[in-house]
């Protein structure tokens, strides 16, 4: 594991980050799901390092990085991510993201079209739908209500398979350690801005190969998703994974690396 770092955004927070040094020659941002941080794709890494460098940054509120006041917006966290990599040197990376960090990627792709080289969009929607800012305005409040844990139920049925939740390993362990260890205040900023996202109006703006991943039984960005994201992203190619969930980078990270792999290797 490369020890983590720190870059400064233009608002003046810090973003934690590690590089991981790959084989290839691509360059490879992966952004994270709501309420967890870069150690999420640790299962996905020796894949990912077969393409080329990666970086595996705690957005803006979650991990080591600073936990600023809100309000957030997608288009604030691309923002973050382009100053990441003005912090590193790269000019352009492929993009990949999971749920929360799916959505920030394809803020990043219609607002830095000429720094995204492609685009890996797994387990996430465009917008969460009329009904999204009270629905995950009760979803943040719950947790400012009663502590991280008193979602933890509810979030484990979306996230995997009972199969699974049943043999808890490592890095479903990990996981929930990771969402337990939010600030709830900072939570119910980030429920909110998932509930205000909406990226629909981009959508066919994105030019550069787009590989979109989803669990066939995914209840929290289901299938239809994915199909209206194919839809409308130029190009874009779905592949749905049966019988998988949410998290699906937790369950089956090297199937999902599989079907990302043309899109994130662009250089």
């Amino acid at each position: 594991m490369t020890d983590q770092q720190f870059a400064p955004t233009r608002d003046g927070i810090q973003i934690a980050y590690r590089l991981h040094k790959g084989t290839g020659p691509a360059r490879i941002l992966m952004i994270h799901a709501l309420a967890m941080n870069g150690a999420f794709w640790n299962d996905m890494l020796p894949s990912l390092l077969a393409l080329g460098d990666v970086l595996t940054p705690d957005c803006r509120g979650h991990g080591n990085s600073t936990r600023a006041p809100g309000p957030y917006s997608v288009e604030q966290y691309a923002d973050d991510m382009a100053d990441l990599l003005d912090h590193v040197g790269w000019e352009k990376a492929s993009v990949g993201g999971a749920s929360m960090g799916g959505c920030v990627s394809q803020a990043f792709a219609a607002r830095y079209p000429n720094r995204v080289t492609g685009l890996g969009l797994i387990d996430t929607t465009a917008s969460y739908g009329p009904a999204a800012q009270p629905a995950w305005e009760e979803r943040g409040q719950k947790a400012v209500a009663g502590g991280m844990e008193a979602l933890l139920d509810f979030q484990l049925s979306r996230w995997v398979t009972p199969e699974f939740r049943e043999a808890m390993p490592p890095s479903l362990t990990q996981a929930v350690a990771t969402f337990t260890a939010n600030a709830p205040a900072t939570f119910l900023e980030v429920c909110r801005m998932l509930g205000r996202a909406d990226t629909n109006a981009v959508l066919p703006t994105i030019s550069v190969p787009t590989a979109i991943v989803v669990g066939e039984d995914d209840y929290a960005t289901p299938v239809a998703a994915a199909q209206n994201l194919a839809e409308h992203i130029p190009g874009a190619t779905l592949h749905i994974l049966p019988a998988y969930r949410h998290f699906t980078v937790l369950e089956c990270p090297g199937l999902v690396a599989e079907k990302l792999r043309h899109a994130l290797a662009s250089v």
